[in-house]
């Protein structure tokens, strides 16, 4: 089971701290730090200092750390043309010498477009079907022959195609609970489908539908990698638990019905739950960026067991 630290920078976060949760990340042994891609705090969080852009993060954490990989759960579809968006994915890829993966979904939260002037179409789904085929077939395109496209909301016209990422497929994650359309594109499009925030029941069978998809594209379900995101709230006792929980506004008996939170050996059991349906990595969901003893103590206490 690999663990992975996924952040909501959104709900305020400088650069340099994320920077530090990335090295921690690193120096944990975790196996990645993944980023939201939100423009605008959620909540009764303050936001400040204000938002950071998920690739702009991502593409200067991949000068400054070494191996973990790096990527983003998930990328809006609403906020990049595609043709830009597999422009600077490939080009974090080859600043950080191969580490990034593309979570890409169709976005949501109108109050940020609002906000900041961004266009929120209604045919989301749609677009992001057209995006997934030209980011991928811009990729897959061979060096000296040309891309084009022809969708109802994209046209590409004798692309390039450049530049190339440094790693021969980036890995692209697709996720969510729909029961039709989210399966049917990760089973034609994803090398890993992600279920946030669910329970093992659901997320059992949201995998049983993207497997069946990927069968019917053609592909085996064991092409891809299944995975959970899950908020974390780990404490060495009662008392640490509840007081990392009022950190992050949440009930610690909420918190341990529907995420990752107790004692190191509570959570060491109900991901095993996780991985008994067939999910192979984690997310965990961390809000508060401040606490890197909360990471030390799951690289210490959870991950050693896994």
């Amino acid at each position: 089971m690999d663990l992975r630290i996924f952040t909501e920078p959104q709900q305020g976060a400088t650069y340099d701290t994320l920077l530090a949760v990335a090295k921690a990340t690193e120096d944990l042994g975790f196996d990645a730090f993944f980023r939201s891609d939100h423009y605008l705090r959620m909540g009764s969080a303050d936001g400040l200092p204000g938002p950071t852009d998920a690739w702009i993060t991502l593409a200067g954490l991949a000068r400054e750390t070494k191996r973990i990989r790096l990527g983003t759960l998930m990328t809006a579809g609403t906020f990049r043309l595609p043709g830009v968006l597999a422009i600077q994915v490939a080009q974090v890829d080859q600043m950080s010498g191969g580490r990034v993966e593309l979570g890409l979904g169709a976005g949501w939260f109108e109050e940020e477009h609002k906000a900041y002037g961004i266009p929120f179409p209604k045919e989301k789904f749609a677009r992001l079907e057209e995006q997934l085929a030209i980011v991928t077939g811009l990729w897959e395109t061979k060096l000296g022959e040309t891309f084009s496209y022809d969708g109802t909301y994209y046209q590409l016209t004798d692309s390039p195609a450049l530049p190339k990422p440094a790693q021969s497929r980036v890995p692209v994650l697709i996720g969510g609970h729909g029961a039709s359309r989210t399966p049917r594109l990760a089973g034609r499009y994803a090398d890993e489908f992600n279920m946030p925030f669910a329970s093992v029941e659901d997320s059992e069978r949201q995998f049983g539908r993207v497997r069946a998809a990927a069968e019917q594209a053609g592909r085996k379900g064991s092409d891809l990698v299944y995975s959970n995101a899950l908020v974390a709230c780990v404490g060495k006792d009662d008392a640490e638990v509840a007081r990392r929980a009022a950190a992050i506004g949440r009930e610690v008996e909420e918190l341990k019905a529907n995420g990752l939170a107790g004692s190191p050996a509570e959570v060491v059991d109900r991901i095993g739950r996780f991985a008994e349906i067939g999910s192979q990595r984690i997310y965990l969901q961390i809000l508060d960026l401040d606490d890197l003893d909360h990471l030390d103590l799951i690289s210490s206490q959870v991950q050693s067991q896994l």
